[in-house]
């Protein structure tokens, strides 16, 4: 396999690569928010609705899957 990871271009790719994950995945969160007729912060946080924070861990990990197969190629 070798160090072919240390290169700069394909350190810095990566680095990329996982910011604009991140931001698509807040992005993300974010449509949902909006979408749903409550504020999911509040319920999760304040409110402790387990329920509803499996739903959003679910919608995290179903995009993130996404988002790491269309970087991945």
């Amino acid at each position: 396999m070798g160090l072919e990871w240390l290169k700069p271009g394909a350190f810095f790719g990566s680095i990329l690569y996982a910011v604009i994950g991140v931001v698509v995945l807040l992005a993300s969160f974010i449509v949902v928010d909006k979408l749903t007729p409550y504020n999911l912060w509040e319920e999760i946080v304040e409110k402790q609705n387990m329920a509803l924070a499996v739903v959003v861990a679910g919608m995290a990990l179903g995009v993130s899957f996404i988002i790491a197969a269309a970087v991945h190629g």
